[in-house]
């Protein structure tokens, strides 16, 4: 995925429009218009005004697509499964797992919550 990809990507998920973007991280219309046809590539300035808007973006995804994964090693299966409908948390002495993304490679993701 190209970084203009990445840009495509983040509007699609926030339902917003080339010029509603520009307008969301405070940059002319024609700026986004530009980088979208690929006219011109994004500045530094541009990048940080998407990442501040968007803190929950990584960085380093934004600019280089690179995705970090935790490999997070199970307990033992003791004969009962670890987790159930009798047990909805999954402890691994660090607390209670909140939330679990899973990426798939075709750049989709699902979220699964433990409220």
């Amino acid at each position: 995925m190209e970084l203009i990809d990445r840009f495509k990507y983040l509007m699609k998920l926030n339902n917003l429009t080339a010029s509603a973007f520009a307008d969301e991280i405070g940059v002319q219309r024609s700026s986004m218009s530009h980088i979208l046809s690929g006219r011109n590539k994004p500045s530094l300035e541009l990048i940080q005004k998407v990442l501040t808007r968007f803190p929950k973006v990584s960085a380093d995804w934004f600019i280089a697509g690179v995705t970090s994964t935790e490999k997070i090693e199970l307990p033992q299966n003791t004969g009962s499964s670890a987790v159930s409908a009798s047990s909805p948390t999954l402890s691994l002495n660090k607390g209670n797992i909140k939330k679990i993304v899973v990426f798939y490679d075709d750049n989709t993701f699902e979220e699964f919550k433990n409220d």
